[in-house]
């Protein structure tokens, strides 16, 4: 049986209903997300390495089947794996694009171990990290930076579209 969390109870219109579920087969606790499926953001803290590493925060996150998996972004193109409760994931991005991994999210409001293979010291080295995803900052995927700077291109583009078809119109006249 579930319990759900006080941010699930609260949480009706603007993030989903988060509950931890019982233990998985690695020992952890699997989140599951009560609400439709679809698209979210997340703040996440990394932690670990070096500290010159950093991932993109807020995250997008996908809720399918009413579990959820975080995109995670790295600084870096040099990440070659990530090894998360066990299971190695592969990235997901363009070559010669920073390291993207889909995996999924274990546990909120509190560390979570993960290791990732970074090449940028001439031969692979597994670093070890954690990662807090955290439950209050779920909101809209709208809130990404990513998905203002694709509004304000939008709306760029209107602009220049609409000041070209004006100024046709208004040369047009003129030579008339």
């Amino acid at each position: 049986m579930a319990v759900c969390s006080l941010a699930a109870l609260l949480s009706a219109d603007v993030m989903p209903s988060v509950c931890l579920a019982a233990q998985n087969t690695a020992g952890t606790e699997a989140v599951e997300f009560n609400s439709e499926d679809g698209e979210y953001s997340i703040q996440v803290d990394l932690e670990g390495g070096s500290g010159k590493a950093s991932v993109t925060s807020p995250t997008l996150f996908t809720v399918e089947d009413g579990h959820g998996y975080a995109r995670i972004q790295w600084s870096s193109s040099n990440y070659d794996y990530m090894i998360v409760d066990g299971e190695k994931y592969l990235p997901t991005n363009e070559e010669g694009m920073n390291s993207v991994f889909e995996i999924p999210i274990l546990a909120l409001d509190e560390p979570v171990s993960v290791i990732a293979d970074t090449t940028a010291m001439g031969a692979p080295h597994e670093i070890d990290y954690t990662l807090t995803f955290y439950s209050d900052s779920i909101g809209s995927k709208s809130q990404l930076p990513q998905e203002a700077a694709k509004r304000v291109v939008a709306v760029a583009m209107a602009i220049i579209v609409g000041g070209g078809i004006l100024n046709y119109f208004v040369n047009k006249r003129r030579r008339c």
